[in-house]
């Protein structure tokens, strides 16, 4: 089983100034964007390169996966 991404791709939102907003669904949580100035949902374990990266997109971030 593949590491999850969900850790590093936090620690890069943090980073761009990203904040997490509130827990969502299940094991989803809301972070908000300064960037972009939307909220958008960050999965508790994310396997696949291309979700992290499409996180990345909604964030208003380069691709880093």
């Amino acid at each position: 089983m593949p590491a999850s991404l969900t850790p590093p791709l936090k620690k890069l939102l943090v980073k761009a100034g990203c904040s997490f907003e509130r827990q969502g669904k299940g094991d989803h949580e809301i972070w908000y964007s300064p960037i972009t100035d939307r909220r958008f949902v960050v999965d508790s374990f994310i396997k696949s390169r291309h979700t992290a990266n499409a996180v990345l997109k909604q964030a208003g971030l380069p691709k880093a996966f």
